[in-house]
């Protein structure tokens, strides 16, 4: 059941890591027409998506070969996409342009990437028992 779990939790981060790092690249080498297509993008919230696309990739290998520190990482980038969240409703507050879409997309991405964190950390603690 465990070994399940784990080839799951290391499928589902490697997807959405790499679709992360696609649509973030994107964006920021302006590859595509992706820029265009994003419309009003805020590029501090762009480069958060970009290192937690890196660091979900870097997760899904600890957890595939066992590591700790995969619940470490997935704990900063957790933080950091926290972080940029309360970055953008600054950047909201004191008038910067914006898409909702972004409002969403962060609150989705970093409750997922809590949700990434927590599993992490369930998983090494069953092994641990």
């Amino acid at each position: 059941m465990k070994k399940i779990t784990s080839i799951v939790l290391v499928t589902i981060l490697s997807l959405f890591g790499f679709l992360t790092l696609f649509l973030s690249t994107s964006v920021i080498l302006d590859l595509f027409g992706i820029r265009e297509k994003e419309g009003n993008f805020i590029m501090f919230i762009v480069w958060a998506n970009f290192i937690s696309a890196i660091i979900y990739l870097l997760s899904a290998y600890g957890i595939m070969k066992n590591k700790k520190w995969s619940t470490s990482l997935l704990s900063l980038s957790t933080i950091i996409l926290l972080t940029a969240l309360v970055g953008l409703f600054v950047h909201i507050s004191f008038g910067g342009v914006f898409e909702i879409k972004t409002v969403y997309g962060m609150i989705f991405r970093t409750l997922i990437t809590l949700m990434f964190t927590i599993s992490s950390f369930i998983l090494f603690k069953k092994r641990q028992a």
